[in-house]
């Protein structure tokens, strides 16, 4: 039996946290085999069949599951009844240049698409709402995270000091090779490049160092500078670059190719 394979966050009872590997599937090719993402080319047919597989795992109806079309800027949509009463298009065009969603509803799985950018989730335990987070070095240079945080205390009533934070696969320091610009980019906007930056000899062969960039740990200092406590945000360990047979990389495999689904579902 195809079954996707997730890998699954502890976020407590009544939380199901994950992000999607390739694995269990229909697409094929560089989609292969699980990708729900509809902006990268894949078979449409394949996947529909790919999200009736993970709504029936999450044991929620397809029209629960929702993704927004990501843009790389820090635009942010709140899941309300209003959202869930709208149309399939007009739901549709309402999460076109979207970048986080968040709720407070429960059998809604919100979710981002990554394939080395950083999916980031956020669950405020005591409201009981939830936010995914995309972002790539646009969006946490726009301090996308920070945005969210505060976004979501503005809703909701959160307090930072009773969200929880997982930060999911993604592209890791020494894989991450960037131009000049892209460094130049996060130090005008303040950040502590000694300690979220490197210089390792460059990937084309040549003697020439190149600047890398540490995306998980420039989301993770955002989320502590928001005031989320530093032992309430975890940090996968997977470097999508260096496991893309098992989570997919754009930059290993091209944009013509699938994309991780990182969600959460509060029952």
């Amino acid at each position: 039996m195809i079954q996707p394979q997730l890998h699954f966050y502890d976020f407590g009872e009544g939380v199901k946290a994950f992000s999607s590997t390739r694995h269990g599937g229909f697409s094929k090719g560089h989609y292969a085999a699980f990708n729900i993402n509809h902006y990268c080319g894949d078979s449409e047919d394949d996947i529909a069949k790919n999200r009736s597989l993970l709504c029936d795992l999450l044991g929620i109806g397809e029209d629960r599951l929702l993704m927004p079309h990501q843009v790389h800027l820090t635009e942010m949509v709140t899941i309300d009844e209003v959202f869930i009463g709208l149309s399939a298009a007009e739901q549709k065009a309402r999460l076109e240049g979207v970048d986080a969603l968040m709720t407070n509803l429960k059998g809604v799985c919100i979710g981002v698409s990554t394939a080395d950018c950083i999916p980031v989730l956020l669950y405020d335990k005591v409201h009981h709402a939830s936010c995914a987070i995309h972002a790539g070095w646009r969006g946490t240079v726009k301090r996308i995270v920070e945005k969210a945080v505060k976004k979501m205390t503005g809703v909701y009533g959160s307090r930072p000091e009773d969200m929880l934070a997982q930060i999911g696969p993604g592209i890791h320091l020494e894989s991450f090779e960037v131009g000049d610009e892209v460094f130049e980019a996060f130090e005008k906007e303040g950040f502590a490049m000694d300690t979220i930056s490197k210089r390792f000899p460059s990937k084309d062969g040549s003697v020439q160092e190149k600047w890398h960039i540490d995306l998980p740990a420039c989301n993770r200092q955002q989320l502590m500078d928001s005031g989320i406590p530093e032992h309430q945000i975890k940090v996968s360990p997977v470097c999508t670059f260096l496991q893309h047979e098992t989570y997919f990389s754009a930059r290993r495999l091209g944009i013509n190719s699938g994309r991780i689904f990182t969600g959460i579902l509060m029952d």
